[in-house]
């Protein structure tokens, strides 16, 4: 028989706001529908009645987990637009930031899969390494959600060689707890049939659609803006895109895994080699001339852009900002289709959403 199924507008497990309506055969899923737009807070609007400094404040509350992300693409557009060149010691420390934030990304995404599979001892294993990159975020920025680590023109705090060793002696620790959480993701017999084969996304589909960050590279995809156009001098780091060729969600587990990996080597190249000089070009509100950029950089969930106008103002002119999870929000219905409706939750999640970002 044929039914018209609702998931959301209360997600399961993410507990955020979407609705997808999949129509099904029985218990197959044959064709689905996604809803958004139930978190939608004006921010861009926002934007054009604050000044450089104040928006930083109000972008960094996008979203919880990429606030970094978000706050330093304003900053690199300003910066475009005003000519300023960001002193290299500042730059390292937004990479270690960025950094931190992808490991904390990608363990919170660990864990809430394991959890949707009813793996809940994968899931506190995966939280209680989350919990130790918090107290790095904590230990550099003194917060472990919105660090307010960046200013236009570089970073606002300096990471003393104190916290560079306890910084470095806590990679290691986390190192040797994914070596565990890598294991049992990649040979437990309950999380390859939970998800080997489910939530297919094809690299042409993937490619149709605009699928970026983790969940297009899973599909073979091989873009990441770090490489592919590098900011924040990332080309002076050594570290590999990950790459997974079957676009299922075991693939988008096993690229976030290896990303883990390749994350704490960055952070440990930086830490080890991080340049002398200023952090910053000082705290006053830039004087920012007429124009307008495009910036562009890797979140943890993929392709975060901002595009800012300045009128030549104190306050922004426009800012328009475009996230990763509205292009992988269109591949939801790609992937539900011929899944079941058991494995629906799963395969929305495992986009890695962030409906705060997406609605804004």
């Amino acid at each position: 028989m044929s039914y018209v199924l609702p998931l959301g507008p209360y997600h399961p497990a993410l507990e955020e706001p979407v609705h997808v309506k999949l129509f099904t055969e029985g218990e197959l899923i044959k064709d689905s529908e996604v809803f958004i737009g139930y978190n939608h807070r004006g921010i861009e609007k926002l934007t054009e009645t604050r000044n450089y400094i104040q928006t930083i404040t109000l972008v960094e509350r996008v979203c919880g987990i990429c606030s970094h992300s978000h706050a330093m693409t304003y900053c690199l557009a300003i910066e475009n637009i005003a000519g300023m060149e960001v002193p290299k010691r500042g730059s390292y420390i937004r990479v270690i930031l960025s950094e931190l934030e992808r490991l904390h990304s990608h363990y919170l995404w660990l864990g809430l899969a394991a959890h949707i599979v009813a793996f809940d001892s994968l899931f506190m294993m995966c939280f209680a390494s989350r919990e130790k990159i918090m107290d790095m975020l904590e230990v550099i920025s003194g917060n472990r959600v919105n660090y307010a680590m960046n200013i236009v023109g570089g970073a606002r705090r300096d990471i003393s060689n104190e916290q560079k060793e306890t910084l470095i002696k806590m990679i290691a620790e986390l190192r040797n707890e994914y070596k565990n959480i890598y294991n049992v993701y990649a040979k437990d017999s309950s999380i390859a049939a939970r998800t080997k084969g489910v939530g297919i996304l094809t690299k042409d589909d993937a490619l149709n659609y605009g699928a970026c960050g983790p969940h297009g590279r899973a599909s073979g995809v091989n873009f990441d803006v770090r490489k592919t156009m590098p900011y924040n001098c990332y080309e002076e780091f050594d570290f590999n895109v990950a790459i997974a060729n079957d676009g299922d969600v075991f693939s988008r587990a096993v690229v976030r895994l290896i990303e883990i990996e390749e994350s704490c080597k960055i952070i440990e190249q930086a830490l080890k080699n991080m340049p002398d000089g200023p952090i910053n070009l000082g705290n006053k509100i830039p004087k920012v001339p007429t124009g307008e950029y495009i910036a562009v950089t890797e979140a943890p969930r993929g392709e975060v852009t901002y595009y800012v106008v300045s009128n030549g103002g104190q306050t922004n002119g426009r800012v328009n900002i475009h996230v990763p999870t509205f292009k992988n929000a269109m591949t939801v219905p790609v992937m539900l289709k011929n899944n079941t409706v058991a494995d629906a939750g799963l395969i929305v999640a495992s986009i890695d959403p962030c409906f705060s970002c997406l609605d804004r």
